[in-house]
Parts: C-alpha cells; sequence; structure tokens
C-alpha cells in the first residue's frame, strides 16, 4: 500500500486544528499533506486542544477487498495508539464502491482501540458524505456540494505550498532530461574517470590504502563546500562540480559525514540542495542524495517529499539501508523531533579511522586486500551499504 505520513510536532503539523464543520477539515487535508489527494485514505491523528499530531494518507485499494481494507485499517490505527491518540477524524477521495470497505475496517478497528472517530467523510465530485452523522438535514443522502477551491482561515499557516496533486510532489525530484541530462551524463563520466585514473596508480605503487584515504578526502573536502555554499544561499556553479560530488556520495564515509551535517536549522537550505542534486543524479548514483534529501524532507516535517525521495532512492538501489530505515521509521509515524543527526562529523571520521585502522591491520596480518572499488572503477569502501 503506497502511504505518505508526516507526523509531529513541526510545520506543518504545528497548527491548531478546528474541525468544528466538514468543510474546514476538507479545506486543512490538502495543507497538511502540501497536495491535493485523488483515491485515497487521509487520518489524522488529533492531540488537546486541537493539536494535529500525525498525517497519514494511503492509497484506497483498487480492487477493493476486505484483507487489504483491514491492513490499512490495522496500520493506521497503529500508528495512531503507538503515539497515544485518543481522536482522529479520516476522509476518504473516491467513489462508494472504493471507501466503504476500508470505512467500516477502520470504523472497527478504531473502536476495538478505544480511538474517538471525531469525523469520517467520503469525497467525490464536489460533494461530501459523512460516515458518523446520518441526519438527512445536514447531511443528505445526495451529498453536500461544496467548494474544493475555496480558503478557509482554518489552514492558515498549515502548508506554504499546496500542489494539485502527489505526481506533482514527484515531479519536485524527478530526473531532469534533454540536454541537462546529456551534460550530467558527461560529467559524471569524467568524475569517474578521475576515480579511476588514481586508483589505477595506486595499484602500480601499491599504496591502495593511501589512495582510498585520498579519495575520501577530495569526497568530504568537494561536499562540505557544496553545503556550505548552499546555506549562504547559492547553488552548484558547474555540472562537474555535482558529479564530483554524486561520485563521492558513494563512499559510504562521505555520506556519513554529510548526514552528520544537516543541522536542522538549514534545512530549508539542505532541502534544495539535495533536490538540485537528486533531479540531476545519473543511474547508480542516485540513491545517497534521494536518502539524503528523505531524511532533511522528514526533517521539515514533510511526509510527501520524504516518500517521493525514497522512492527514488530505493528505485535506483533497492537495497540501499539508509533509504530502507528511513522508510521503515517515517511509515511508522515518527516525529520529525526523532529526525535527529546520527552522529556528529568528527565522530563519523573517528568511526571510520577505527574501522580502517583494523582493516589494515588484518591485512598486515594475511587477510585479503581489498580496493573496494565499484563498477566504472568508482571507489566503494562498502557496496553493502551497511549504516
Amino acid at each position: 500500500m503506497t502511504q505518505t505520513c508526516t507526523a509531529g510536532d513541526e510545520t506543518p503539523q504545528n497548527s491548531q486544528f478546528r474541525a468544528d464543520s466538514p468543510a474546514a477539515l476538507l479545506a486543512v487535508v490538502p495543507q497538511l499533506l502540501g497536495f491535493v489527494p485523488e483515491t485515497s485514505l487521509v487520518v489524522i491523528g488529533i492531540e488537546p486542544p486541537g493539536r494535529v499530531k500525525v498525517t497519514l494518507r494511503y492509497d484506497l485499494p483498487d480492487p477493493p477487498g476486505a484483507g487489504v481494507a483491514a491492513d490499512v485499517a490495522a496500520h493506521a490505527v497503529g500508528v495512531i495508539s503507538a503515539q497515544e491518540i485518543t481522536t482522529m477524524v479520516t476522509v476518504g477521495y473516491g467513489p462508494e464502491t472504493l471507501v466503504d470497505m476500508v470505512a467500516t475496517a477502520l470504523q472497527a478497528a478504531a473502536r476495538e482501540a478505544g480511538i474517538e472517530l471525531g469525523e469520517f467523510l467520503r469525497v467525490d465530485d464536489g460533494r461530501y458524505w459523512s460516515y458518523t452523522c446520518d441526519d438527512d438535514v445536514c447531511c443528505p443522502a445526495a451529498g453536500v456540494p461544496f467548494d474544493a477551491s475555496a480558503p478557509s482561515a482554518t489552514g492558515a499557516g498549515t502548508a506554504t505550498q499546496v500542489l494539485p496533486d502527489r505526481a506533482a510532489v514527484a515531479a519536485r525530484v524527478a530526473p531532469l532530461g534533454g540536454i541537462t541530462a546529456e551534460s550530467m551524463r558527461q560529467a559524471t563520466r569524467r568524475a569517474e574517470r578521475h576515480v579511476t585514473r588514481l586508483l589505477a596508480k595506486a595499484r602500480k605503487s601499491g599504496r591502495l590504502g593511501a589512495v582510498r584515504h585520498l579519495i575520501a578526502s577530495e569526497g568530504l573536502a568537494t561536499v562540505s563546500a557544496m553545503i556550505t555554499t548552499y546555506r549562504a544561499g547559492g547553488r552548484y556553479g558547474a555540472d562537474y562540480q555535482l558529479a564530483r560530488m554524486m561520485v563521492a556520495l558513494r563512499d559510504l564515509r562521505v555520506r556519513d559525514d554529510a548526514w552528520a551535517r544537516m543541522d536542522p536549522a538549514h534545512r530549508d537550505a539542505h532541502r534544495r540542495l539535495w533536490i538540485d542534486v537528486t533531479r540531476r543524479a545519473q543511474p547508480g548514483y542516485v540513491a545517497a542524495p534521494a536518502a539524503l534529501l528523505a531524511f532533511v524532507a522528514w526533517q521539515c516535517g514533510d511526509g510527501a517529499l520524504a516518500n517521493v525521495a525514497l522512492d527514488r532512492a530505493l528505485a535506483d538501489d533497492p537495497r540501499y539501508s539508509m533509504a530502507l530505515l528511513l522508510r521503515q521509521v517515517i511509515t511508522a509515524g515518527a516525529p520529525p523531533s526523532l529526525a535527529r543527526l546520527p552522529m556528529t562529523p568528527e565522530e563519523v571520521a573517528a568511526s571510520y579511522d577505527d574501522a580502517e585502522r583494523s582493516y589494515d591491520g588484518a591485512v598486515g596480518e594475511g587477510g585479503a586486500d581489498h580496493d573496494h572499488e565499484m563498477d566504472s572503477g568508482v571507489h566503494d569502501p562498502d557496496s553493502d551499504d551497511e549504516l
């Protein structure tokens, strides 16, 4: 089941939620998600005095089925319960045939968990119906028309931008084509050749360990400089700069150092950076910047962006463990306040230095030496990508 999860104590969730009418609820949902949902189930967990704690969005099962409906309901109620939330409101976007079965399963699961279902609406073709109200005066069988485009003070400040649909969110991180893609392909080949030449010299000299350290040092400097540039409001100056960065991020030491520098005080700058890199990254080099973008989007409380970034990371490398870990955590509804930095840059450096000393000692005692180069001659200290 495809899901968007935005949770916790950061924008856009740090807002008072007044579901004093169905229209107010319908106005605020797109602002919480950052896009207008279609064929979706949206579940919002609320804690007193009306603060949004978690927002979950699921694709409606199509074709519908009792089993998959129960799975969606169990996950939603599980996330709400795990955060000790006792009230939720829900909106199903789509035809009755798709929403009804999920609505039945969710209502049953909420009752069993002791969660109050404050409102449950179904929206289709400019009308809404309520599963919690059977008064024909306010909730007629023909549905209640509403203006989905009407602004609402209820949702003020919950999001800076509402996109027309989830596809528009995915387009923010979609790969660029045309002349930009061709330029990045050429720049990436140049960056790969640079690393290959260094490794070739190392084989001749027998100093593979020293060259590995040199390549890592170059990568650390490249990525650190780019982070500094974006924090100052700038952008990359040439495609080759980004290509060097992409190739460097395949080294886990460089990737982990970048991760450790994602101070939430600069999260908007970091988001711009990783969007730029992810959109221009060539196949085989997408996973690292896309996973870093997902982490920063999570820090921002932007679950939609985090999930589409993870889609790109795992499409590039289905076993990329940072992306798999983030998907598990974000899907569980973990709040942005838990998006803490794994280490300081100094701790990352010390960790890898200790590991390198242990590795060199093993080689000196007769262990096998490995240069850990990737396909195309690109340096990779650990192709299994263990965190």
